[in-house]
């Protein structure tokens, strides 16, 4: 694909460009304004002025970084200018918001490569902002311009080059060295490159145990040995007194390779004089160093990692900074430290041992999970846990470090930041706390039946589940091949609270067959048709629940909603509640529960009541706010007087009568029952 074509299209669309401002507080009304600006705005204004402190939580600097660049370093386009960097650096903004809802400002340097000038303008931002993020400022100058706002920015100064891709490779490295049988103080390791982002990687590597005198780095003109003479200080620090002037010379026995350099830097031919198991990161974009399948045809035992999405285990700096930012952020943090940089590096580095979601399998449509192992050394840049994981353990290690100017409770932390991403979290969570305290006080563990058993999503979420150890699940299937499945995916079901059921070696199918009888005997199910009903595994579960040997089932995964909730409505909704289906739909931070709207054709005014009420007792579970209950209908407050809007008036009646407490009006159209300011106009009752 012509990929540079698609963005020219893709960047001119309206809006022009990638990113725009959005306001955060209300401002429909006179009063909204007088708060907003004047006369009321003096009131923070005042404050901030007693304490500079307080801008954090008075304005958006929180949670707003600067991504700053004068454009001399460019990805692989070099010193294209401030100008021609800007849809990078909105690109890096994009990033920031999608992966951590983090707000930024994109701000290009015309410095005409004057350090002091970038230095200057840099520091005079810091009212601004609660983070600086530097890109693409070619090396040296780089290094110098670092220092320097670090010495005297009171925020957090982070060059992406530099830190974001040491902290990435450095998790990658650590689970490297795990599968290979290393131990890093013994590990002789070669960098190719000698820019920013490989003296960082180099440096990281070194804070992590890596020793001096078993690292060699090399750069264009051979390796970096004392007897140069062109050295600048930063190479020089990594000056070796050593007679090998090659990268293929000192290569013989090495562990591991690190390029940071240019593509086909590494030919096959010099992997065979590496160490057994050898590591290879051939970092270089697009280009990798060397390819991976040119890698394995030589070294079929390499482990190797480059910077492209379209192999295995990716180096990706978005793994990174987002949430480095947003945990230093959360706490204020007045920089970002080494023992900040480490907390990230292992948290990244454990996550790529844990069982990878639905969600990133979706993404790259893989047959079978990935599996931490030489393809699978850190996690996939679209994994939403990165979040979970990394600023926790940043801001923790800010706080334990005197970095941070804010101090929290990090397990709380950890769940306020679940909501970042999507609001589904807060469900999750929300219904997580609700079994905690349930077994908090003594009650039983719930139990989930789950048909279609050998599924592999199905039995990736019961290893998910087991490992919370907070549900017991029941796997309805044959046993061998439901153990058969999960061992060659991998997948370890093997635990107290993950069972297989065959419902055909059950020895309580006799009593499901009877059941199902006396529940649809009249029903058109005969004894014959019962006992062929309860082969299928919805049915079988929902009469599990109706047993009592289940608190509820789970379906839907593998066959059609029609499938699935006809044994359901079968089994379960004779009594004097009707079954109803309720969507719950998340926008932003707003909750709306939409019911009945896939079971009930036609349903009494009574009917309707009924689910009214349940919904909103669902809704109780999932919100702190007042709920609301609009009946919705095809007109509003008696203004077409007949058929389904005179049932959705009885139906309102019914409700008030029953529980005078709750909110509720109707008949009324959806925009009415959605938009304040109209029914504040139109219907003020």
């Amino acid at each position: 694909m012509d990929y540079e074509k698609l963005a020219l299209e893709y960047h001119a669309k309206k809006p022009r460009g990638k990113i725009a401002i959005q306001i955060t507080k209300q401002l429909d009304s006179k009063e909204d304004l007088s708060v907003a600006y004047s006369p009321g705005v003096a009131g923070p204004c005042r404050v901030i002025a007693d304490n500079e402190d307080d801008s954090f939580s008075y304005t958006g600097r929180a949670n707003l970084v600067g991504v700053i660049s004068n454009g001399s370093a460019v990805l692989g386009l070099g010193n294209i200018g401030p100008y021609a960097s800007k849809p990078v650096m909105e690109g890096k903004a994009m990033l920031f918001k999608k992966f951590a809802n983090i707000d930024v400002f994109d701000i290009e340097v015309q410095d005409q490569g004057d350090i002091d000038k970038f230095v200057e303008t840099v520091k005079s931002l810091e009212p601004t902002f609660g983070g600086i993020n530097l890109e693409d400022i070619k090396a040296p100058e780089c290094f110098e311009v670092e220092e320097r706002l670090r010495e005297v920015m009171n925020i957090p100064v982070f060059h992406d080059d530099q830190h974001g891709t040491a902290i990435i490779a450095a998790a990658a490295f650590v689970n490297a060295l795990e599968l290979s049988g290393r131990r890093i103080e013994t590990t002789k390791v070669v960098f190719s490159g000698a820019g920013a982002a490989a003296i960082a990687c180099a440096k990281l590597f070194l804070t992590l145990g890596l020793q001096k005198e078993n690292l060699v780095m090399c750069d264009s003109k051979g390796t970096i040995r004392s007897s140069r003479d062109n050295l600048n200080k930063y190479k020089q620090f990594f000056a070796r007194d050593i007679s090998e002037e090659t990268l293929e010379e000192v290569l013989v026995g090495a562990d591991a390779f690190v390029g940071v350099s240019v593509g086909g830097a590494l030919k096959p031919e010099m992997l065979m004089g590496m160490a057994k198991s050898p590591i290879v990161f051939a970092l270089a974009n697009p280009n990798p160093e060397i390819m991976p399948d040119e890698a394995r045809r030589v070294r079929d035992d390499v482990i190797i990692a480059t910077g492209r999405s379209d192999f295995p285990n990716q180096v990706n700096n978005v793994l990174g900074f987002p949430y480095i930012f947003r945990g230093a952020l959360d706490v204020r943090a007045r920089t970002i430290n080494e023992e900040m940089k480490l907390a990230a590096v292992h948290a990244i580095a454990n996550l790529a041992k844990q069982e990878v979601t639905d969600e990133v399998m979706e993404v790259y449509k893989g047959d079978s999970p990935y599996k931490f192992g030489v393809d699978y050394l850190i996690p996939k840049p679209v994994d939403a846990r990165v979040l979970l994981h990394v600023a926790p353990a940043v801001a923790k290690a800010a706080i334990e470090s005197g970095a941070a100017r804010h101090n929290i409770d990090i397990e709380v932390y950890t769940n306020e930041i679940e909501n970042i991403l999507s609001p589904n979290k807060r469900l999750v969570y929300n219904l997580s706390e609700d079994i905690r305290a349930h077994l908090r006080s003594g009650g039983k563990m719930p139990h989930i039946i789950i048909p279609s058993g050998t599924n592999v999503r199905i039995l990736n979420a019961a290893k998910q589940i087991a490992e919370k150890g907070e549900i017991k699940v029941t796997l309805l299937g044959n046993k061998k091949a439901v153990y058969d499945q999960a061992k060659s995916l991998g997948i370890s079901i093997d635990t107290p609270c993950v069972d297989v059921l065959d419902p055909l070696e059950d020895p309580q199918k006799e009593d499901m067959k009877d059941l199902l009888y006396s529940l649809r005997g009249r029903k058109g199910v005969s004894q014959t048709s019962a006992e062929r009903l309860i082969l299928n595994d919805h049915y079988y579960a929902a009469l599990l629940v109706k047993n009592g040997d289940a608190d509820g089932m789970v379906g839907g995964v593998v066959d059609s909603y029609r499938n699935c909730v006809r044994p359901v409505m079968e089994v379960l909704s004779s009594g004097h509640k009707p079954l109803a289906g309720v969507y719950m739909v998340v926008k932003n931070e707003s909750l709306a529960f939409f019911a009945d709207c896939t079971i009930h054709i036609d349903p009494t005014p009574e009917q309707l009541a009924e689910i009214a009420l349940i919904t909103a007792d669902i809704a109780r579970k999932y919100t702190k706010e007042k709920i609301r209950v609009a009946m919705i209908s095809n007109a509003s407050f008696g203004s077409n007087p007949i058929g389904d809007n005179t049932k959705m008036s009885e139906a309102t009646s019914i409700i008030r009568g029953k529980n005078p407490d709750l909110e509720v009006d109707g008949e009324m159209q959806a925009d009415v029952a959605i938009d304040f300011e109209f029914r504040k106009k139109e219907f003020p009752f």
